[in-house]
């Protein structure tokens, strides 16, 4: 018996676990872009959070059409990489489907469950390309999906059809090899799906099935093996990306936002508040605020490479809904196209960050960020708590604490609080003097 076959699996795999190595190692690059940040506490609150949002797709169901029809997509893929593990073995020790001999009349089963969620992955994957292309729902066809986001979406799916079609295709002249008596060929009972197109192989010779079973089969598993490569370079990351995403969540009260350290320290001394920071050296400030990617932290940008780009976040958005221009899906894409530019331009031996480009200005305006009502509805929205938040907060920050650039309305606001610790100008021993009106108007 020739071991070619099993060389060339070999070495396929080999090159494709090369390929993946360097594509993590290149998307870790990116993350570590930001500074750092401590996300470990409440570990057991991390686990839950991770199993119910990540695992058990929790939040995708305030949406049940699209939440069940990715539900079967999601089940599908982790089942169905059983048999690809069944795959795997097979190649390497040039075996043909090795587990049949031990599980019996169990294998018979499970190949017609990986036969039925296939067909519920070819559903769906229809179902979905008909929404984006035809259907045209609204946040699937805005402006920031326009070229590769569109393309790279319905490409995902495409190539999820194709697998299953080879896995339906491969079963059925599969088994009627067996019946023939071909080969090691084993026959397996009832498989009823690839079942109902064997009458399309009936009539072809036993070298040209073998062929079309053989190239059904090296078709799938390299295909896998391609799809786990391409998913790094695509939208889809989120398939690995969502389970230390949502490890990783602010476990904070929605609207409790982060304050600088460094800042509240220097308030604390300034009001002779004693705290174990404030008897340490005030520590120098970089820069307030986020103007590029290296000012965000690790987490903001796992967050951008974590985006499915699925919109909810856009279409729960009131300032979106409004009219106005932004879009938190937008400024996740920013954060990760910024971040692979920098990262592409190192890489290159170019200048990096020095590239006289930044987040701020280059890929996000600040007519985008100022839009923000800061109501954390986009956050509410993820289906893998992604924070578009913090991001546009940070930046905001930078404007207004390193350029002075926030609009007129806003600066007047600022000084009144800093003058009048409020919003109005009013000074405060005069903040309390609606309380007499009201007394004696009561007396009147």
């Amino acid at each position: 018996m020739s071991i070619l076959p099993q060389l060339v699996f070999l070495l396929v795999f080999a090159i494709a676990a090369y390929i993946l190595t360097k594509r993590i190692r290149y998307l870790r690059r990116n993350i570590f872009l930001g500074k750092g940040e401590a996300r470990n506490d409440h570990p057991e609150k991390r686990w839950k959070t991770m199993l119910l949002v990540a695992f058990g797709q929790q939040k995708m169901f305030k949406r049940l059409g699209p939440a069940f029809l990715h539900l079967l997509i999601y089940v599908a893929f982790i089942i169905i990489n059983l048999e690809v593990l069944e795959f795997i073995i097979d190649g390497i020790s040039g075996q043909h489907r090795i587990f049949a001999p031990f599980l019996g009349g169990l294998y018979n089963v499970s190949m017609n469950i990986f036969e039925l969620l296939a067909i519920a992955v070819l559903v769906s994957c229809f179902a979905f390309l008909i929404r984006r292309n035809i259907m045209r729902v609204d946040r699937l066809a805005m402006k920031e999906l326009k070229g590769w986001p569109a393309l790279d979406a319905n490409l995902i799916l495409i190539i999820e059809i194709v697998l299953m079609f080879a896995i339906l295709t491969m079963n059925a002249t599969d088994q009627i090899l067996a019946e023939r008596g071909v080969g090691n060929y084993v026959a397996l009972q009832g498989l009823f799906f690839s079942g109902l197109i064997q009458p399309i192989f009936q009539g072809i010779s036993d070298g040209t099935l073998i062929f079309i079973e053989r190239f059904a089969w090296w078709f799938h598993i390299v295909g896998i093996l391609a799809f786990a490569i391409y998913v790094t370079y695509s939208k889809h990351s989120h398939i690995f990306f969502a389970f230390p995403n949502t490890w990783y969540s602010n476990l904070k009260p929605k609207g409790q936002m982060k304050n600088m350290e460094e800042v509240t320290n220097e308030v604390n001394m300034m009001l002779g508040i004693q705290t174990e920071a404030s008897s340490e050296p005030p520590a120098e400030i970089a820069r307030f605020g986020a103007k590029d990617v290296n000012d965000l932290s690790w987490v903001n940008i796992m967050n951008a490479f974590s985006c499915t780009e699925c919109g909810r976040c856009t279409a729960e958005c009131p300032a979106n809904i409004t009219g106005k221009k932004l879009s938190p899906r937008k400024i996740m894409m920013d954060v990760r196209d910024r971040a692979e530019e920098v990262v592409k331009s190192l890489d290159a031996g170019g200048p990096g960050l020095e590239d006289g480009k930044s987040l701020l200005g280059d890929h996000t305006t600040k007519e985008e960020i100022n839009a923000c009502t800061s109501c954390n509805a986009c956050v509410e929205a993820c289906p893998i708590n992604i924070d578009p938040l913090s991001i546009i907060l940070q930046m905001r920050r930078y404007v207004a604490m390193e350029e002075s650039g926030s609009p007129a309305q806003w600066n007047a606001m600022f000084q009144n609080m800093e003058t009048s610790f409020s919003p109005w100008k009013f000074a405060p021993t005069d903040r309390f003097n609606w309380a007499d009106q009201v007394k004696n108007e009561e007396i009147d």
